[in-house]
Formats: structure tokens, sequence, C-alpha cells
């Protein structure tokens, strides 16, 4: 059923959609990026694709080969990926075409274990992690759109078995140690919730683009009523970067053309400079100030970005009031420390070019 949460009701009292072609019941179900479709995986072993708005079915996998558990879609590849078990009751992993179920792309057979294989896709850096129920190692891959579609790099190895396990969102992964990925593993053994980090080595300590693309934030980017009259939009995207554009529930205003191209594009930059202007006292920068020289504008708005550390004010943060208040204030303060570092590098970079132009110009004059 396809529930309408966009209301003021206690009580949601009839569903907006019905979906009776399951003849057993759904073991998983998985929406694609832009929430277009839906695939769920039932007890009777199939997997289907469906439009949940009409609730027509699109595709039906009857191959028999594979009994599948999990599925989910796998970002903008266009592509499925299930979980289950063989003819051999071996624990199997398949991915499939989303525009044709009748073969899998591609099978591979883990172990004879009886845990249920549950699986993770990270869009972002296209690896897909498998964790089994009962398991102490998680395995990752990476997925192409290219044959053999699913490279195994290695797994991480645990000797307490997980009962159940969960995983941070993006947004809250620690840049600053190359975090791009990270489970909440439940033992039931020691009565406890365990965090598993995945993190890319590299030595330096500064942003890195190239495994930090943009995510999706928190902020939806259709409506319910919208996405019920039958529009299909991605996620909102956002950047990892401290100190960069906040997250808001609310929706940004739209951008406007500028005069000026030296002026930062942004309009929530624009509005958290003319707040922390007005805080200090000082008349707000406008971004029709065309007098203004370009390197005055671009370190006015680096100061005010090394204020914001992750979304916080530096200096309107709270003296911690717990140690793990206390642990999130010295990362922050960590983070600030590698920006000024890399701002004082740029300035030096910059004073040795003009230096170096300054050299140039006297060589020049010195010649007429």
């Amino acid at each position: 059923m396809v529930w309408n949460l966009d209301t003021k009701e206690s009580v949601i009292m009839s569903p907006v959609k019905t979906i009776n072609c399951h003849q057993d019941v759904i073991l998983s179900m998985s929406f694609n990026t832009n929430g277009s479709l839906l695939a769920t995986a039932c007890r009777d072993r199939k997997i289907r694709v469906l439009d949940p708005r009409a609730g027509a079915v699109l595709q039906e996998a009857s191959y028999k080969g594979h009994r599948a558990n999990k599925v989910l879609f796998l970002g903008n590849l266009k592509k499925l990926l299930s979980t289950g078990t063989s003819r051999w009751n071996n624990r199997q992993v398949a991915l499939w075409d989303q525009d044709d179920l009748s073969v899998p792309l591609t099978e591979e057979d883990l172990d004879g274990s009886s845990g249920v294989l549950f699986p993770f896709y990270d869009a972002d850096t296209n690896m897909l992690y498998v964790v089994g129920k009962g398991d102490g190692n998680i395995r990752y891959y990476e997925v192409s759109a290219d044959k053999p579609h699913l490279n195994y790099l290695t797994e991480y190895r645990s000797y307490n078995p997980q009962k159940g396990i969960g995983v941070m969102p993006k947004r809250g992964l620690d840049v600053s140690s190359c975090e791009i990925f990270r489970f909440y593993k439940l033992i039931t053994t020691k009565s406890l919730i365990e965090p598993v980090s995945m993190i890319v080595p590299r030595r330096s300590e500064s942003y890195q683009e190239d495994i930090y693309p943009p995510t999706a934030g928190a902020q939806p980017s259709l409506t319910a009523q919208e996405w019920l009259s039958g529009m299909n939009k991605g996620p909102v995207l956002v950047s990892l970067r401290p100190g960069s554009e906040l997250l808001s529930t609310r929706p940004l205003p739209p951008e406007r053309p500028l005069s000026n191209p030296m002026a930062p594009t942004s309009p929530l930059l624009f509005n958290q400079r003319e707040k922390l202007g007005a805080e200090d006292g000082r008349r707000p920068f406008s971004l029709l100030e065309e007098k203004a020289p370009r390197w005055a504008a671009e370190h006015r708005l680096e100061e005010k970005k090394t204020w914001l550390t992750n979304g916080f004010d530096i200096f309107e943060c709270p003296p911690p009031k717990t140690e793990n208040e206390l642990l999130q204030m010295f990362y922050r303060q960590q983070d600030e420390i590698r920006r000024l570092r890399e701002l004082v590098t740029q300035r030096e970079v910059q004073a040795k070019q003009l230096e170096l132009e300054i050299k140039n110009l006297r060589m020049g004059s010195e010649r007429f």
C-alpha cells in the first residue's frame, strides 16, 4: 500500500494506492533514484518492477536459478541487485538489468551459510557492501556498468557475529579521516552496538573531492502531491565539504542573475554573510557592489566561511556538557585548524606570485 503522509490528521484513514499483484509475503522493496519505479522481492521468489503510482507490473523475473530474498536499485546504473539462494542452497548475489529480468547479468555464489544477506549500495563511490545475518564479516565490491559488473575487493572480518546492522547517512560521516561508509553492528552476545567505519587511506589532510561527490541531502525534491501527480525528480544534492552550504528544510529561493560576475552565486551563502555581517556590526556585503576589488570580496567570503565548521558557528557553540559533545568539539576544532593551515598555504603561494610579478615589473622598467 502507498500512503500519503503529508496530512495534518492524526490517523491516516486510507491508502492512496493498493498494489495487489503479489501472491505471498513481500520480503523486500526498493525505490529507484527518482521515485518512478519500485522493485519488490516476494516469498514466491520472484522479483517485480512496478509503477508505484499505477500499481502495474512492468517487469517480472521468472528465472528459476535464483531465489531472491532482498532486492535493491543500484543508483543511476539502471540495474537491480538481489541476494538470495541458488538451486543448491548456496547464498548468492545476482545483478539484473531493470528493463530485462529474464536472465541475470551475473551471478556469484558466496558460501553455504543460511543467514540472510543484506545489500547496501553507495551510489557516490559505486561500492556494494554485502552483510550476512549471523556472520562476522562484511564483503564489499565495486559495481560497474561494464562486464564483469561485480568486482570483489576484499572483506572486513570480525569474530563477533551481527544479529542486525544499520548505516549512517553520508551527511554524518567524518570527511576529515576519509570515512566513506559507516555501519552499526548489533552484537547480541555482548549486548552492544559496534560502529564499523570504511576509511580510504590518504596521507593528505585536505578535503578529498574524488571520494566525496555531491550526495543526497535532507531536503526533499518533491512534495507528496507532486509525486502523486506523476512528477519524477532526483534527490537534492549537497556537498560534504566542511563549511559548505548548510542543509535546510526550507526550499531554497530561486537564483537571480547577478550583474557582478565576481560576486558569489549562491543565495544561501549571501544570506549567511548578511547575517554574520549584521552580527558583526558591519554593513552587509551587497551582491551588486562592483566598486570593491575582487580580492577583497574573496577575502571576505573566505573569512566568513572559516567561521563555519561542519555547519556550526565556532563562536556560538555552547560549552560541551558531555564527553561525546567534547569529542565533537575537538573534531570540529581539528577541522578548523586544517582549514586554516590550507588558507595560510594559499596566502603564501599568492604572496610568492605577487613577489614574482613585482620582480618582473622591475626588470621590465629597467630595460626601458
